[in-house]
């Protein structure tokens, strides 16, 4: 017995000093983003951001003690510094987007709203949408139609990235088929109509494989989506491009579709 109340204060003391530890290696991260990225050279941003590589694969070996969400959390928030801090990403880009995804998918791959940002990150602002595709497969395997709710816009986001940054229609439709099923488990509203729009999608694919107006419905689901300003704007640009065409109303965007392939 204590051996056990010995083992019980000691684990999480070293869970402890290991967070402190990388927090005070964070530090001086912490501190350089206070100031403005205008008057810093890239080669010091290129430090910082082989400083922040260090220090998340010290993470990602790191054990968690058991502190698995706590950790996720934790590091989520970094991304999100990181993300969020334009003029050094305007320099340096987004390649570190998906370190921060290992680790917290990894940690806690029920973490439903990480996907998407994910998603947004990593192919969208990375360019590396097989890196996005391949976290959200790792952590699709954790996942259920019940577990955690609405777990079925994962293979959404993953269909997404497939149609829309790989070309891969066959996988593309995969995605949606299985979005469809799990979210028919469903009786809600928000539940059946992502089951219905996901099995259109799919059907549609299936038949049309190079269609315009498939890629014009993912980014129609993009746009829908809580992103940002500049995703938001991608977004509008590409179904433009396709040849649609979208209406800012009050009530929300109109989509008009270019005529029938």
């Amino acid at each position: 017995m204590l051996f056990l109340s010995r083992r019980a204060l000691i684990t999480p003391l070293v869970a402890c000093l290991c967070l402190l530890g990388v927090s005070l290696i964070q530090f001086p991260q912490l501190q350089t983003l206070l100031r403005s990225k205008q008057d810093i050279s890239l080669d010091v941003l290129e430090r910082e951001i082989n400083a922040e590589s260090v220090r998340l694969n010290f993470l990602k070996r790191m054990p968690s003690f058991g502190y698995d969400n706590l950790i996720a959390n934790w590091v989520y928030l970094g991304y999100a510094q990181y993300f969020g801090d334009e003029e050094a990403r305007a320099k340096t880009g987004y390649r570190l987007s998906p370190e921060y995804f290992e680790i917290v998918l990894e940690q806690d791959p029920r973490f439903l709203a990480a996907y998407l940002s994910l998603s947004t990150s990593a192919s969208m602002y990375a360019g590396m949408p097989e890196r996005s595709i391949e976290i959200m497969e790792k952590g699709l395997q954790s996942l259920s139609p019940w577990v955690p709710q609405r777990s079925y816009y994962v293979w959404r986001y993953k269909g997404i990235d497939e149609l829309l940054f790989l070309g891969d229609t066959k996988a593309a439709q995969e995605s949606f088929a299985t979005a469809a099923e799990w979210a028919s488990n469903f009786s809600d509203d928000e539940s059946q109509s992502i089951a219905a729009s996901s099995r259109q999608t799919s059907i549609f694919l299936s038949q049309n494989p190079d269609s315009k107006t498939a890629q014009i419905s993912a980014w129609v689901m993009v746009l829908n989506n809580q992103v940002d300003d500049k995703t938001r704007a991608r977004a509008i640009s590409e179904i433009e491009a396709l040849g649609g065409k979208v209406t800012i109303t009050p009530e929300g965007n109109r989509i008009s579709f270019p005529e029938q392939e």
